[in-house]
């Protein structure tokens, strides 16, 4: 039985009518760019996010940048953020001018340790931006405490937690603004890039409305020095249908998560992913974390299950990064984790027969070695 780490293509099978019928339209009445499908999604996204704006862009790399730049981040400026996540989230700070100061995980929930932040406010912090990591959201409350302290920016970096919650609030409500991924593989996934900014505050959507299109929001109206990253009308069309869906297919995550939990109990050196008690987890990846993880890597493969590891390298610990200093010793839990990280397949529709055999075969791979 071959099981991928993720599977679009079923996905797409189940909303196949609605998917095409959608495209069409956009292709029938030539709304490709701007227009009112992408009007009708920010506006759809924005009020079930609990948030009173929406700006669509080109991808969720870019909702980052744009947001940091609309919040005058720039050259000089230090912004705190979390050691494990994609390299979006940091290159992002570097490409205005700002240097990211890292901190590391913690342990139970990869996501960013508070209890190191303020050890890392310097004169030239000007904003905090942590990361919901495989759909777990962080513990915002301490966040936003210090964040007020410091007078300091908050930016939530919500590209793989679509709808996850933390104490009974969605994330995207906690910061000043807060970014979105539309990566096909995503919880709410385009058929292509696109990606999303969400803010209340109305001056702060105009001034991302206005550096995705060119510094503009009429025609020829360029203010300021932007970017072209715009949504696009098909992927706005496509997002719209899924997000009928969204609530579902969240829940069915966090089912299969449970499954896996209860299975994989016990095996080996195995360990589950731990959940905060103050969130709703919305299991974009699930990880577990074993110091076996490259031979069961290759054991799994060679009996068709695909696997993920996210990441192999954290982000301190990168090229572009490298001449900041960090070492394990400064990040040990990163450091340690990066090496023992292994993502098994989840998606909506992955059944529990699937989900056993992934389990049988670990179990099978711990009992011969």
């Amino acid at each position: 039985m071959d099981i991928p780490l993720a599977d679009l293509k079923v996905q797409y099978t189940t909303i196949k009518r609605e998917v095409d019928d959608a495209i069409q339209s956009v292709i029938d009445e030539t709304a490709f760019v701007k227009g009112r499908y992408v009007k009708a999604f920010e506006e759809s996204f924005a009020k079930k996010n609990g948030v009173n704006y929406c700006v669509g862009v080109a991808n969720g790399t870019d909702a980052i940048y744009i947001s940091l730049r609309a919040l005058g981040i720039g050259k000089g400026d230090e912004v705190i953020t979390t050691a494990f996540s994609w390299i979006s989230t940091a290159e992002t700070i570097q490409q205005t001018g700002a240097t990211p100061v890292f901190v590391d995980i913690h342990p139970d929930t990869y996501n960013i340790d508070v209890s190191k932040i303020e050890e890392r406010i310097t004169s030239r912090t000007k904003a905090i931006l942590p990361v919901h990591l495989y759909g777990q959201p962080a513990d915002m409350a301490p966040i936003v405490d210090i964040c007020e302290r410091y007078d300091l920016k908050l930016i939530e970096d919500s590209a793989q937690a679509h709808f996850a919650e933390y104490n009974g609030q969605m994330v995207g409500n906690f910061g000043d603004a807060a970014t979105f991924s539309f990566y096909p593989g995503k919880n709410l996934g385009a058929y292509g890039d696109g990606g999303a900014v969400v803010t209340n505050d109305d001056k702060l959507a105009e001034t991302v409305r206005r550096i995705a299109n060119h510094g503009a929001l009429g025609k020829h109206d360029h203010e300021i020095g932007g970017v072209n990253s715009r949504l696009d009308g098909i992927q706005a069309a496509v997002l719209s249908v899924k997000l009928k869906y969204i609530d579902q297919w969240n829940d069915d995550r966090l089912k299969n998560a449970k499954i896996y939990n209860e299975a994989l109990s016990g095996i080996g050196d195995i360990e589950t992913p731990g959940i905060h008690p103050a969130v709703k987890h919305i299991f974009h990846v699930y990880t577990i974390r074993t110091s076996r993880r490259d031979p069961l890597c290759d054991f799994l493969s060679k009996n068709g299950i695909s696997t993920g590891i996210h990441y192999p390298v954290a982000m301190p610990f990168l090229p572009p990064f490298k001449e900041l200093g960090y070492t394990s010793e400064k990040l040990p839990v990163a450091s340690d984790y990066q090496n023992r990280i292994l993502s098994l397949p989840m998606y909506p529709e992955l059944t529990e027969d699937q989900i056993q055999h992934v389990c049988d075969l670990i179990k099978t791979f711990f009992r011969k070695r």
